[in-house]
């Protein structure tokens, strides 16, 4: 319960975190351009990592690492900027915000888990808050831009499906790293073609701003997101990603002096309210597996003996687990009693070894008995003789 309880409050703090990349950013860019903002963002939050993770690098180094790190962080970040310069914020709000969405339908798509009915109400209450507060925005929009948002979002929602993959048996801050270092490389040909590297010095603030969207915007919200995904289905982490919008949106009011509307507080509100159903229904904890059996054989629901209604692919899906387990449990049963066997016989080799090291070094000793006796009588029968000899003589 413990660890379920950091998960969501990991993944919660991740997402409030990312509500403040906007603001920062668009101080930031006051300084510097799109392109090496994107680099310095990841080059920064890598460095100290890297030092914290430095023993444990070459284990977490692998080419899909690299890969995904290049296209989850580095070309994610620069399509979305492409796009969000080309459409309006309401449109790219929405557009992000439905993220989430995405990620559990490919994850429903691709058959890497099942999503129930509260969670689905969860996903479209959340993406409908969203849409409510971008759709009082305004600006100016173009069905390119939209595009380029669009293919950001999806690209980032695959990226959180293969994400826990990668996550497996490694250490969560080396592979960060690995990515935030493959995310920068992949923004920097784009920063290079683009833009020019050399510019006016950028002011205290927009400097202050670069290094607070480095550390409070890149490092700890990736390296907190990362730890939940770890723990937890792609589609509840992702769930976290929709209060980036509200947190983003308050701070453009108390900060930028954004008007708000009442219809946008109630978007937030509404948006808070489905991420909570949704996570509260992907991270219901799962009921313990029941023991193995060693009997092959259809499992039967204690419920659906008592005569409660149970949906077809619900029983069909326990018999077939129940199948499984039985016959795991036959596999293992032989395993179990082959490594018996394997043991007694080795016993049993380890017995008549010693058997025979015991009858050799007996009939050492006897021989060496025997040669004992042979020499003391031949001893006798010479001093015999030396007697008989002496009494000739005399």
């Amino acid at each position: 319960m413990r660890s379920r309880h950091l998960t969501l409050a990991a993944l919660a703090a991740a997402g409030l975190l990312w509500g403040t990349t906007v603001p920062l950013t668009k101080v930031a860019l006051a300084g510097m351009s799109p392109g090496w903002l994107t680099v310095l963002r990841f080059l920064v939050a890598a460095l100290p990592l890297a030092y914290l993770a430095r023993r444990r690098l070459r284990e977490a180094m692998s080419a899909r690492t690299v890969l995904w790190g290049a296209l989850g962080y580095g070309i994610v970040i620069v399509v979305q900027n492409m796009g969000i310069a080309r459409t309006s914020v309401s449109h790219s709000a929405l557009i992000v915000g439905a993220t989430p969405v995405l990620t559990a339908l490919l994850s429903f798509a691709t058959g890497r888990s099942r999503i129930g009915t509260p969670a689905w109400g969860g996903l479209a209450v959340s993406a409908l808050g969203i849409g409510v507060i971008a759709s009082h925005g305004g600006g100016e929009a173009t069905l390119a831009g939209d595009a380029l948002v669009g293919a950001s979002a999806l690209l980032s929602a695959a990226f959180l499906l293969i994400q826990p993959a990668l996550l497996t048996n490694r250490s969560i801050t080396a592979v960060t790293t690995i990515q935030f270092a493959a995310g920068a490389a992949a923004a920097l040909p784009f920063a290079l073609l683009s833009e020019a590297p050399a510019g006016p010095a950028p002011g205290s603030l927009p400097l202050l701003a670069t290094v607070g969207l480095a550390v409070g915007g890149t490092l700890l919200p990736f390296t907190l997101f990362a730890y939940g995904q770890a723990r937890t289905s792609p589609e509840a982490a992702a769930s976290f990603l929709n209060l980036e919008p509200i947190v983003g949106t308050a701070l453009g009011v108390a900060a930028f002096g954004d008007a708000v509307t009442t219809t946008q507080l109630a978007g937030g509100l509404t948006a808070i309210a489905g991420i909570g159903l949704a996570s509260a229904s992907l991270n219901r904890p799962k009921p313990r597996p029941e023991k193995a059996s060693t009997v092959v054989g259809p499992s039967v629901l204690p419920a659906e003996r008592e005569g409660a209604g149970h949906r077809v692919e619900d029983v069909v899906e326990h018999r077939r687990e129940g199948c499984v387990r039985g016959q795991e449990g036959q596999r293992s049963d032989a395993v179990r009693a082959g490594h018996r066997h394997v043991k007694i016989a080795s016993v049993r080799r380890q017995h008549a070894l010693a058997a025979a090291v015991a009858d050799r070094e007996g009939a050492a000793r006897a021989d060496r008995r025997a040669g004992g006796e042979r020499h003391r009588l031949r001893r006798v029968a010479q001093v015999a003789a030396y007697v008989v000899e002496g009494a000739d003589r005399r």
